[in-house]
Parts: C-alpha cells; sequence; structure tokens
C-alpha cells in the first residue's frame, strides 16, 4: 500500500471513527495495524498535522484542528469514497 494511501486511512480513522481532533487523543498502539506507522507519525507531525503527545506510560496522536482544510483536502484526495463524510 502506497504511504499517502496508509496515511490517508490513518488520519480518516482519526478523523471519522474516533473525532480526535484538538485535545481529544488515542493511543498510539490501537494503529499498530499501519505497517509503516513511525514513518507516518514522524511525517506527519512535521507538516503539523499530527500532535503527538508524550504521556508517561504511552504516546498518544491526535489531529491539529489548525490544519484540518489541509487534512481534510488530503484524505478525500487520497480516499475519493469518503468524500463529504468529515466534518
Amino acid at each position: 500500500m502506497p504511504l499517502d494511501l496508509e496515511k490517508a486511512r490513518l488520519m480518516y480513522k482519526l478523523a471519522v471513527s474516533k473525532k480526535n481532533w484538538g485535545r481529544k487523543y488515542d493511543r498510539l498502539e490501537h494503529y499498530k495495524k499501519f505497517p509503516n506507522i513511525n514513518k507516518i507519525i514522524k511525517e506527519l507531525s512535521k507538516l503539523r498535522w499530527l500532535i503527538i503527545y508524550n504521556k508517561p506510560h504511552y504516546k498518544a496522536i491526535s489531529l491539529n484542528t489548525k490544519h484540518k482544510k489541509e487534512i481534510v483536502e488530503f484524505i478525500e484526495s487520497k480516499l475519493p469514497e469518503v468524500k463529504g463524510f468529515i466534518t
């Protein structure tokens, strides 16, 4: 699976299924099914699309609301079947 498609799927899961925007975050361990999770996290955090919370016993991730428009456009460009589902 191409890396951009994996990024889109991860962000879609965070945005729609979990509604993890801003201060709502989820443990990183819940996303181990993504084979390139570490690379995805690194690239998305450089773009500031993903926020990483370092907790005492785990790491958690959330989408950055400041870049919501760009994130939604990216997801919809890579996963056209979900267009209009993200609010």
